[in-house]
């Protein structure tokens, strides 16, 4: 499957932001989704995943409250809502597709390309 990540921009603190991650090449509703974020020096961080179904999520303690991971198959598409974003959360975004339901990358088999979030003050 490959995967297309966009919604990405530049944006105030306090502010919100869509990313989209969009599946071509299989069907997307066979893949359990995550996104993950990588801020310059830093090591990948998972933010959150969504079962193949959409039933179940799990949301980072970090982000819990202000972001949310929802899908619609119909699409093949898997959304990350960022609401009342701060700077800690500029990163690169990358979505993931995989057969495991949990926050480790390597349970992951296809990643997208991410897509550059900046927050500022």
């Amino acid at each position: 499957v490959q995967l297309q990540a966009s919604g990405g921009g530049l944006v105030q603190a306090g502010g919100s932001l869509r990313l989209s991650c969009v599946a071509s090449g299989r069907t997307l509703s066979r893949f359990v989704m995550v996104w993950f974020r990588q801020a310059p020096g830093k090591e990948r961080e998972f933010v959150a995943v969504i079962s193949r179904s959409g039933s179940s999520t799990i949301v980072a303690d970090s982000v819990k409250g202000r972001f949310t991971i929802s899908r619609d198959n119909a699409k093949n598409t898997v959304y990350l809502q960022m609401n009342s974003l701060e700077r800690e959360d500029t990163a690169v975004y990358y979505c993931g597709a995989g057969s495991q339901y949990g926050s480790v990358s390597s349970g992951y088999d296809y990643w997208g390309q991410g897509t550059q979030v900046t927050v500022s003050s």
